[in-house]
């Protein structure tokens, strides 16, 4: 339980990098927030594992954390209404 407390933060900062990444390597940027959503699950259920559920939770937390829950969903509705 310790490790996913103190672990969240920088894993919000670790996803927020790698979506930099993805952004610069010509990855569509309207699709970052689900790529940030995605990566934070992996995340949250790798550094809760035993207890899947509450990794799923925390997961989404942090992905929503580094995107932004706003912004990420104007930008995901814009990218499919085009």
């Amino acid at each position: 339980m310790e490790l996913l407390q103190y672990a969240g933060i920088p894993a919000v900062i670790l996803i927020m990098g790698l979506a930099e990444i993805f952004k610069r390597l010509g990855f569509n940027v309207k699709y970052i927030p689900v790529v940030n959503l995605l990566l934070g699950l992996t995340a949250g259920i790798v550094l809760s594992l035993p207890d899947v559920m509450k990794g799923i939770f925390v997961g989404v937390a942090v992905g929503l954390s580094a995107s932004g829950l706003y912004s990420s969903t104007k930008n995901v509705a814009e990218g499919i209404r085009k």
